[in-house]
């Protein structure tokens, strides 16, 4: 739940100004962290098109308050890296920005930087730990035959990433290495450690993408674009980030190059064109097309040349405009929609002017705005088995909170609150384009037009979270016989499944204004993504069902199979609509409240049934004399009679700053504290499974 109050502190060590503060962090064990989701890869795709990196860089970093709305990032179904950004020297994503990323089977990468300052520091990475003898001068050889390069910071670095569950680095070196070519052989050995030492510590997934900045000769020079002077650097990294200041001709060019290199010699991991990451800064700063709206025009050219994008200053929507007047969390909210999915009919970009070219490129031609995402593939979320599906359509900001549909929290008014750690999807298939089609496919030999559909979040409501989406449908009347009945297909999610295995999927939802002259079914249903009249998914007839839940909710449920032998089969988990018009030349309007979905493994017919309980809570006071209630909350969870493999259920802790509670303290001698847990199933355990712990103080 968000926090009350107005004051903050946050995780400890959350980044590091220099390599000696890394070194006090490492000298003492830490244990990972819990509450940070593991990283399941999405399968791999033969889409052959580039893939994106987003670097956030929002503000500088470290900026994300708990008392106001702000900037969340919600395209991750486009996204394959995303990049936490800051000028500290080493950037740890928030815990919250790595949940949310793996949530949606996404990389989350932090930062190694050195700056003008940092020329000392780049030194030290390779050389290690220095000694700091306190009973004499520390003795060590001086007659090196090349700069010797050490394992020390590639062995912390890997172990940070471990401790705190992030995926690798964006390695950013933005100083002049002064040793010339032997400094920067030696940068690119390391390089190498970095990436075994990520490997052993995380996973083969680990990911070091060099950014374009120094050459072997030790200059600070950005090529923007790969070329023999920064080539060594991407073959002991796995991918390259190009800078942002490149002329139209250039991906091209570096496709070019990277197709004229052959085969790299057998101790290099193979490389291909999407590991080339091309750089647009947002904010426009030399970039093709100016930045903003304009970048489209520089992904024309990016695209066609098979190579990936990294995309730098995503919050350009919000820092742009959040000194206008009138600007607010739904203005921004609309403007970045439009950015990465496009505008809605009667809406409207202003696409900057194109900045002129350089002395000798030839002018370019671009077509008209073209959206973001619509340049790369679209990406499902991971397999269920791996990372249970569980949304809210929440995107990690609201004004409130409500729990089974009851709000229990409210921010003052004109605040808000912003915590990644509750982003989910928000619905990658519905909003913000829904498409809504005939059920069964297109029917030729209908004569009424298809409803129209709009998917909206709204932050006014809830099932449990901050938010909800609100779906629109309507029609113009019409006088033939067929608009009497109507049955239409809306996909909400896209999920990949395992084929042969059986799931669940629920819904919750509420319908939020009823037309009197309609009768509405609402169902909920699977279908591939390939081909919505495909048979592969077939669902258990028995399995459809819906509950009614308290404040006019209803629950939906249903369980289906995969009959592809596609491993990396896409499912499209959606709303099938049956709408009766009493008196069809009425016009259509109606709404309803999207508040939940899941998907997860569905059970064996044998297993007995489980009851998902906690077991106890604790509290550990940090003996504060002002602030008696400060203090870690501890709780167990435990199930019984099934396998804890099929039901996510993990004990926790939480730090409780009394600042944050949401009620006065005067005059009270003792506090209860009460642990309601919520599965990987969005079921709210219900109080006689729940814990608490009484805490009592002066």
């Amino acid at each position: 739940m968000p926090l009350s109050g107005n004051s903050y502190n946050g995780l400890d060590s959350a980044y590091f100004k220099s390599l000696e503060e890394l070194d006090v962090w490492a000298s003492t064990p830490k244990k990972p962290l819990d509450a940070v989701l593991k990283y399941h890869s999405r399968p791999n795709s033969s889409d052959t098109r580039g893939k994106l990196l987003v670097c956030h860089d929002y503000k500088g970093g470290y900026t994300e308050s708990p008392f106001s709305l702000g900037y969340t990032f919600n395209f991750w179904s486009a996204a394959d890296i995303f990049v936490y950004f800051s000028h500290h020297r080493v950037t740890v994503p928030p815990p919250g920005w790595i949940t949310a990323a793996h949530r949606q089977g996404v990389k989350m990468l932090g930062t190694l930087i050195f700056e003008a300052s940092g020329e000392d520091d780049c030194l030290r990475l390779l050389v290690g730990r220095l000694p700091k003898s306190k009973t004499g001068p520390a003795r060590q050889p001086t007659d090196f035959r090349s700069l010797p390069i050490s394992p020390h910071y590639a062995r912390v670095l890997a172990q940070l990433a471990h401790q705190r569950g992030f995926d690798g680095y964006l390695l950013n070196f933005e100083c002049p290495l002064r040793g010339g070519i032997e400094q920067t052989r030696a940068v690119a050995a390391w390089i190498t450690l970095l990436v075994d030492e990520l490997k052993s510590a995380i996973g083969l997934h680990a990911e070091v993408s060099w950014y374009d900045s120094v050459i072997v000769t030790g200059q600070l020079a950005w090529q923007d674009r790969l070329n023999s002077f920064n080539l060594p650097f991407f073959l002991s990294s796995t991918s390259f980030f190009t800078n942002y200041t490149w002329a139209p001709s250039y991906p091209a060019r570096t496709a070019d190059y990277f197709r004229s290199l052959g085969t790299v010699p057998a101790h290099i991991t193979p490389k291909s064109l999407q590991e080339i990451y091309t750089g647009i800064d947002v904010f426009g700063r030399g970039s093709h097309g100016g930045g903003g709206f304009g970048a489209y025009k520089a992904l024309e050219h990016i695209a066609p040349a098979g190579l990936s994008t990294a995309f730098f200053g995503p919050g350009w929507t919000w820092e742009s405009t959040q000194d206008a007047p009138g600007f607010s969390w739904e203005a921004w909210f609309a403007d970045d929609r439009r950015l990465w999915a496009g505008p809605r009919a009667g809406e409207h970009v202003a696409v900057p002017a194109m900045p002129p070219n350089r002395p000798g490129e030839p002018p370019c031609a671009h077509g008209p705005f073209a959206p973001v995402a619509s340049f790369f593939a679209h990406q499902a979320s991971p397999d269920p088995r791996a990372v249970p599906l569980h949304t809210t359509f929440c995107p990690g900001a609201g004004r409130a909170w409500w729990v089974n549909g009851v709000r229990v929290f409210q921010r003052p008014a004109r605040e808000g609150w912003t915590d990644v750690d509750k982003q989910t999807s928000v619905g990658d298939l519905v909003w913000p384009v829904p498409v809504l089609t005939w059920e069964g496919g297109r029917d030729e030999t209908r004569t009424d037009a298809l409803p129209a559909v709009t998917a909206e979040v709204t932050l006014e409501e809830a099932w449990n979270s901050g938010s909800c989406l609100r779906l629109g449908i309507s029609a113009a009347g019409e006088e033939g016989d067929d608009a009497a009945f109507r049955c239409v297909w809306l996909p909400v999610q896209s999920v990949t499944v395992t084929p042969k295995k059986a799931y669940e999927a629920t819904a919750v939802y509420k319908l939020d204004k009823e037309d009197p002259n309609v009768d509405l079914d609402i169902a909920l249903f699977i279908k591939s993504m390939a081909s919505a009249d495909s048979d592969e998914f077939k669902v258990v007839p028995q399995s459809i069902n819906s509950a009614s839940l308290p404040g006019g909710w209803t629950k939906l449920c249903v369980r289906f199979k995969s009959s592809s032998p596609d491993p990396t089969a896409k499912a499209a988990l959606g709303l099938v609509i049956s709408i009766v018009s009493e008196d069809p030349s009425h016009p259509l309007a109606l709404s309803l409240l999207l508040g939940q979905l899941n998907v997860y493994p569905a059970p064996a017919s044998a297993a007995p049934p489980h009851a998902p309980t906690l077991l106890w809570a604790d509290f550990a006071s940090a003996k504060s004399p002002n602030a008696p209630l400060d203090g870690t909350l501890t709780w167990e969870a435990a199930a019984t009679f099934v396998p804890l493999t099929t039901l996510t259920l993990t004990g926790a802790e939480d730090a409780v700053r009394q600042a944050n509670l949401p009620f006065n303290l005067a005059g009270v001698k003792t506090v209860t504290f009460y642990v309601q847990g919520i599965t990987d199933r969005g079921l709210v355990l219900p109080w006689d499974q729940c814990v608490f712990v009484t805490v009592s103080f002066p």
